[in-house]
């Protein structure tokens, strides 16, 4: 007849201090938020998808190139205009989203590609 092993003191303690260091750590890290999420934007067939994103404001959108063989960027319009560097197959570019409002975006070297971020409080 097999006996399973006895727990000792020992052991028990140890496995109550993994709890309470579980729970610590739990504890410590919060509610889950938007705050650090990633939204991903596919770059195939010449266009952006999807191409347009809502997102809460502290959000990262990630652009990844899936192209075989050509480059993209992406190109902020408006007042605060700026171009990420070229993204060649394969690449990835991201940008996080501070501030609630509208951002149009098109591809530097292919205007007729166009997107739109939307960012929400």
């Amino acid at each position: 007849m097999r006996t399973r092993p006895r727990r000792t003191t020992r052991t028990r303690a140890a496995a109550a201090g993994g709890a309470v260091l579980f729970a610590a750590l739990l504890a410590l890290a919060g509610p889950a938020s938007a705050e650090g999420e990633t939204v991903e934007v596919m770059i195939a067939g010449y266009q952006f998808e999807p191409a347009q994103v809502t997102v809460r404001a502290g959000t990262t959108v990630r652009w990844i190139n899936r192209e075989k063989r050509t480059s993209h960027s992406v190109y902020f319009t408006g007042q605060d205009a700026f171009e990420s560097d070229r993204l060649f197959p394969g690449e990835s570019w991201s940008y996080r989203f501070e501030l609630a409002g509208v951002r149009d975006y098109h591809c530097g070297p292919h205007p007729e590609m166009r997107g739109r971020i939307v960012v929400t409080e």
